[in-house]
């Protein structure tokens, strides 16, 4: 096995097996998976453009009782600081940001133990019927599996159920890293790999599209990044249900896991992360690079290791703000980076459909 047998054979088309990607992932050079990275990615979208989203990440409450050592944003219930929003203050908030432009709600909170089911179903329900200009983006596979334990019904029921309310698609949070060595010591009570894939599953076999994530940089090696990598190109086999895969990194402010992990992973590993992704998923459509988690010029960099999306506005983020990490920007500046590092800015729609193309604008000399 040698670094340029496998280059050769990805590039002839060829899947990698998990010893191969682990080789890959431990010896190849950065440099070496960028462009090959590359490559694949204008195969996949051959367009040179890069996509992104007017998005906002809200939460409707932090409550929550699965005590996640890398969370510095969830409180216990009664808990200094703990909040739980009506629907009616969700649907105007929501409104407000229809008014700003947005188009899609990634709406998430804690595992919340009394939140009745019914509050969801309302919550997506006049989303839709309400504000239409958005998008609702609702709701980690940890979340689904807190509501099918309170109303007493199976998971596939539940997603069956906000089905019928509206709801489209999910979003991958809740992933970690699908190892369960790792989630033994960072999320012992979320419930394990096979839980988030079944439910990715159940999700997919109803119609809803969703997202594939990884948080990387705590306590996994490489190992375990493509153990994940390798289970969600699998069940990508299996339903076609995933649109993109995104990566970002642990950030330690203010978490149990800080004591053990006080330092952001390097941008070099993040670009590494994305190359690679790209290379080993092939049959993902999308891979996203996000400036939001992982730095501005990191995320422009990131668009020539193999990214072809640039996430989203993120009008309100509250999660890695808990954990001291705060990126902002708007639509105008997103625009910008995609241009400054060299694409066009594709605006997409939630399912990755391009509403509108906006080409960098060229300057005489």
């Amino acid at each position: 096995m040698t670094l340029e047998g496998i280059s050769e054979k990805v590039r002839l088309g060829h899947r990698l097996n998990r010893e191969e990607g682990e080789f890959l992932l431990r010896t190849g050079g950065l440099l070496d998976l960028g462009a090959l990275a590359n490559e694949i990615r204008f195969k996949k979208n051959e367009h040179r453009r890069v996509s992104y989203v007017l998005d906002t990440n809200p939460n409707y409450s932090n409550v929550c009782t699965i005590d996640c050592i890398f969370c510095a944003f969830y409180r216990h219930p009664g808990e200094e600081g703990e909040y739980t929003y009506s629907v009616d203050h969700m649907i105007q908030k929501f409104k407000e940001s229809a008014a700003e432009g947005i188009t899609t709600v990634l709406l998430q909170g804690g595992v919340h133990p009394s939140l009745p089911f019914d509050y969801y179903l309302e919550l997506v329900r006049r989303t839709v019927e309400e504000v239409p200009q958005i998008h609702p983006h609702f709701f980690s596979t940890s979340e689904i599996i807190g509501m099918a334990q309170i109303a007493g019904i199976s998971s596939k029921e539940v997603l069956q159920r906000l089905w019928e309310a509206g709801l489209r698609t999910l979003p991958g949070g809740g992933a970690e890293i699908l190892s369960d060595r790792v989630k033994k010591k960072i999320s012992s009570k979320k419930g394990t790999s096979a839980d988030w894939l079944r439910i990715m599953r159940e999700a997919h076999e109803i119609g809803y599209k969703t997202t594939a994530t990884m948080m990387y940089g705590h306590l996994e090696t490489d190992e375990d990044v493509v153990e994940h990598l390798e289970a969600i190109r699998a069940l990508q086999d299996e339903t076609n249900g995933f649109t993109a895969f995104v990566p970002w990194s642990f950030k330690p402010g203010n978490t149990p896991l800080e004591k053990i992990i006080p330092q952001y992973a390097s941008p070099t590993r993040y670009l590494q992360m994305i190359a690679f992704s790209r290379i080993y998923l092939d049959n993902f459509p999308h891979i996203q690079a996000s400036w939001f988690s992982e730095g501005k010029k990191t995320g422009q960099i990131a668009l020539h290791f193999g990214a072809d999306d640039f996430g989203g506005t993120l009008l309100e983020e509250n999660v890695h703000a808990a954990a001291n990490f705060v990126n902002k920007t708007n639509a105008e500046e997103c625009i910008r980076l995609i241009h400054e590092a060299g694409f066009a800015a594709a605006r997409r729609t939630t399912l990755y459909d391009i509403i509108e193309v906006i080409e960098p604008v060229e300057i005489a000399a």
